[in-house]
């Protein structure tokens, strides 16, 4: 059973999906990584992303899904996967929904839900790694990551208009695709505006009868 993860900017999403695959050995796929990771490499997809991504262009969607479907070819026979920030449209949701069906891969959605304020509130006090990108609330004291990485606030997190911007797309753009997989009976709601540890206990309540 593979997951996706839902949740507003802020909500901790990647935060608990790095639990969630701790615990129950899952794989990770977040695009942006994937992306990186490819364009490094000298395979003919890789250098397809690379061309992209120098030239300026955003990735499309048909690329994208490219992108997801090489990932789960090279998955071990058996292993589950965590989709973090994708699918965030309907389009990408409808094509998305099409490669795990040609794949014959069955997901569930899980949503870490806060409310806008909570989002705001926590964007604009979080930091990040300037070294592994790992992100860490504002309760974190520490000038540096695990990974010795320096701490910092991202440009876009100190920037109100941008941070509205981004909660406003998630709105128009991605709860529509929330709305869809609810209908479909594939959501798990968590409530994500308790601490770290609370929300983990209720995210590992709900998703162990799945995985053990």
């Amino acid at each position: 059973m593979d997951l996706v993860f839902f949740g507003r900017q802020g909500s901790g999403k990647g935060t608990q999906g790095k639990f969630v695959a701790k615990r129950y050995g899952l794989e990770t796929f977040v695009t942006g990584d994937e992306l990186r990771k490819l364009a490094t490499s000298d395979s003919k997809l890789g250098k397809k992303v690379k061309s992209i991504i120098e030239a300026g262009h955003l990735v499309s969607n048909e690329v994208v899904m490219e992108i997801i479907e090489n990932f789960m070819h090279q998955l071990p026979e058996g292993k589950s996967v965590i989709f973090d920030g994708i699918p965030r449209k309907m389009v990408q949701a409808e094509t998305f929904n099409a490669l795990m069906e040609k794949l014959g891969r069955e997901f569930l959605c899980v949503l870490i839900e806060i409310g806008e304020e909570t989002a705001i509130k926590r964007l604009a006090s979080r930091r990040i790694c300037s070294k592994c990108k790992a992100i860490y609330p504002s309760k974190y004291k520490k000038v540096n990551c695990e990974c010795g990485g320096e701490l910092e606030i991202r440009t876009d997190d100190s920037n109100m208009d941008s941070i509205q911007n981004r909660l406003d797309a998630y709105e128009k753009e991605t709860v529509p695709v929330i709305n869809m997989y609810r209908e479909q009976d594939k959501m798990i709601d968590i409530n994500g505006e308790a601490d770290i540890e609370e929300v983990n206990d209720e995210v590992f309540r709900k998703l162990d009868p799945l995985f053990k």
